[in-house]
């Protein structure tokens, strides 16, 4: 089907909820996708953090294929093998002593938003039950995710939200410390904002949280969604941030491009959930879960977690060197493959050119660019990236 026809078929059948790139893309290898027409992209969205081994991974795919043959859905009223697999090592390599799987990031979070609730409510009554969160963040589009999520934009029509949430400015502890009260449950914020323009908490700002959630008996909840799975240099963002939480929660990055999100807390606080408290139906299915272990053996037995460290440095380096040749530039944000760059442009614009030499990227909010590429990505690639902006960049100034 021509792209053109496939955009007017899509008007007519699905809901606007998106602003799509004038591509379809059909086929990806490795960092690279191809549209209907045979055009070949350099891929730096990556799905949204999500194709961390990039697209057509053998060991991923192969996972898939053998585990679709096998058995691909059954049912959480019995045990599957991939689950408690994946579960074993999640847990093996993280804080935490307990996983529940779910299929995305917002369920992730909602479970988190449950969790803490009812730990609290179990151990305090019932009069302790609001979450602080941040400033910008983004933790989902649930009801209650997008009432945590601290962006008007996103909650804008939807009201009367949900009750029992605050906001405060991230990386700002006096904001913080008011906010906690005799009511708080929990602090859920995320290592480093995504959604929110690419800034990354500052490490004291972290410790001084977590002291003050272990001195008020307060869950500190990390949403990692779109900063795990080796995004940011670490298997998990609080590894190389110096702060554990109770409760943090993944998906993007852990299926590979399989739908899965995992909620892990501690033993302590994970006991709240019994059976039928919380459930998925479809979550930690066993074709899911097969998919996230061959990610998990991928970054933790193979190079790629190596590769993505010295990568995410050299990318970072890359984009100070072109902060300091191009005035359009402000800022440049981040940590590891997770990077952002502050424009005194319109980043959409920038979005467009890249797309029609054959590279895509994402803009968040109005000037800033996201670069989430897959973690496979080279030198030669991040180089033509940078050449690439450098060149636009160059024509905005002339």
């Amino acid at each position: 089907m021509p792209t053109e026809e496939l955009k007017q078929d899509a008007a007519l059948y699905l809901m606007q909820t998106y602003t799509r790139q004038p591509l379809s893309i059909v086929r990806g290898r490795g960092t690279k996708v191809y549209d209907l027409e045979g055009r070949e992209y350099l891929d730096f969205v990556g799905g949204i953090a999500v194709n961390i081994l990039g697209h057509g991974h053998p060991d991923l795919v192969q996972a898939i294929q053998r585990q679709a043959a096998q058995l691909i859905h059954t049912s959480n009223l019995y045990y599957t093998e991939p689950q408690v697999k994946l579960a074993h090592m999640l847990v093996d390599h993280s804080f935490a002593d307990k996983v529940f799987f779910c299929n995305s990031g917002a369920e992730a979070n909602e479970a988190a938003i449950k969790l803490a609730r009812r730990y609290s409510h179990e151990k305090y009554g019932a009069g302790r039950f609001e979450i602080v969160t941040m400033r910008n963040s983004f933790h989902g589009r649930t009801i209650a995710t997008l009432t945590a999520t601290g962006q008007d934009k996103v909650q804008k029509g939807y009201e009367p939200l949900l009750p029992g949430f605050s906001y405060v400015a991230f990386n700002n502890l006096e904001q913080l410390k008011r906010a906690v009260t005799d009511k708080t449950a929990a602090i859920m914020l995320e290592p480093v904002q995504g959604e929110g323009g690419i800034y990354v908490a500052d490490r004291e700002y972290l410790k001084q949280a977590r002291d003050l959630c272990s001195q008020k008996d307060v869950l500190l909840i990390f949403d990692e969604v779109q900063t795990g799975m080796g995004r940011t240099g670490t298997l998990f963002a609080y590894e190389q941030l110096g702060v554990q939480p109770d409760i943090m929660t993944l998906a993007k990055g852990l299926g590979g491009g399989v739908p899965i999100g995992a909620c892990l807390a501690r033993d302590s606080v994970a006991k709240a959930f019994s059976p039928g408290s919380h459930a998925s139906t479809f979550g930690g299915n066993p074709l899911a879960c097969a998919a996230g272990l061959a990610v998990c053996r991928a970054l933790l037995e193979g190079q790629v977690l190596d590769h993505a460290r010295r990568m995410g440095e050299y990318f970072a380096k890359g984009l100070l060197d072109c902060k300091e040749r191009h005035r359009v530039v402000r800022e440049v944000r981040g940590l590891g493959l997770l990077q952002g760059i502050e424009l005194d442009m319109d980043g959409q614009a920038v979005v467009r050119e890249c797309l029609a030499r054959g590279i895509l990227i994402n803009s968040t909010g109005e000037y800033v660019l996201r670069f989430v590429p897959s973690l496979i990505i080279t030198q030669l690639e991040i180089d033509r990236l940078l050449d690439t902006l450098a060149q636009i960049f160059d024509i905005q100034a002339a």
